[in-house]
C-alpha cells in the first residue's frame, strides 16, 4: 500500500476543508473536492503564460504587477475602514499598535522604519496613538534626544477587542488564493520586500533612489 499517497491525499482534504470551512465556493463533499482539485490545476496551468489589461497592445508584466501591488493596498485600506466602526482613524493606527505589541519598544525612526512610512506622516500616527492613550513615549536615559514608544494597556485592550475583525479583513484581502497559491505569494513578496527593503535602509534621497536601484538591476 503506497502511504505516502494516503498522506498526501489527505493533506489536500485538510487543505480543502480549511479553505472551503464555511462552504462559500465549494459543497462539503467529493464533487466539491473534485471542483477544487480542477479550479487549482487550472489555476497552475495559467500561471505561465496569465492574461492582462493592455497586454496585446504592448503593456509590460513589470506595468500590471506595479498596478496591482497598488490596487492590492487601495482595496486593504478600503477593507480597514469597517473595522472598529472608526474607532481607528486609518490602517496605520492598529498597524503600528501591531508592530509595538510584537516588536516590543522602539524608537521613533525604528517604527516609522519597520512600517515604512514616511517620516511626516509616521510621526502624525505616532502622535495620534499618543494622544489616544495607546502609545506612550519615554526618553532614553544614555540619550536624551532619543524617544522610544511603547504600546500602553490600554492600546493592547482596544487592539485585542478589534482583532477578530482585522484577523477578518486579513482573510478578505487573501480572498479567493488555495492553501498552495498563498505559500507562492508569500515566497514572491518576500523576495520583493527584500530586495526593496535593502535599499530602504540606506536613506538614499528621493531625487537618486529610483536611479539608483534601477542601475542594480541592470
Amino acid at each position: 500500500m503506497n502511504f505516502d499517497l494516503i498522506k498526501a491525499v489527505v493533506g489536500l482534504v485538510q487543505q480543502f476543508m480549511e479553505q472551503n470551512e464555511d462552504h462559500v465556493l465549494y459543497s462539503n463533499d467529493l464533487q466539491g473536492f473534485t471542483e477544487w482539485i480542477n479550479a487549482s490545476s487550472k489555476s497552475y496551468s495559467d500561471q505561465e503564460n496569465p492574461d492582462w489589461v493592455g497586454k496585446e497592445l504592448g503593456r509590460s508584466s513589470e506595468s500590471i504587477i506595479n498596478t496591482l501591488l497598488i490596487k492590492m493596498g487601495r482595496y486593504a485600506k478600503t477593507y480597514s475602514r469597517s473595522i472598529g466602526n472608526s474607532v481607528f482613524s486609518s490602517q496605520d493606527d492598529f498597524i503600528y499598535l501591531i508592530s509595538l505589541k510584537t516588536m516590543g519598544t522602539m524608537t521613533k525612526m525604528e517604527l516609522i522604519r519597520h512600517n515604512v512610512s514616511e517620516r511626516s506622516s509616521g510621526i502624525l500616527i505616532i502622535n495620534r496613538l499618543i494622544r489616544y492613550g495607546w502609545a506612550e513615549q519615554t526618553v532614553s536615559q544614555k540619550d536624551k534626544r532619543i524617544k522610544h514608544i511603547l504600546i500602553t494597556e490600554k492600546g493592547i485592550s482596544v487592539l485585542e477587542e478589534h482583532m477578530d475583525e482585522i484577523r477578518k479583513a486579513s482573510r478578505v484581502i487573501v480572498g479567493n488564493l488555495n492553501h498552495s497559491e498563498q505559500m507562492l505569494l508569500i515566497a514572491i513578496l518576500s523576495k520583493l520586500d527584500e530586495f526593496h527593503d535593502s535599499f530602504y535602509r540606506m536613506n538614499i534621497a528621493a531625487t537618486d533612489l529610483l536611479d539608483i536601484v534601477h542601475k542594480r538591476l541592470n
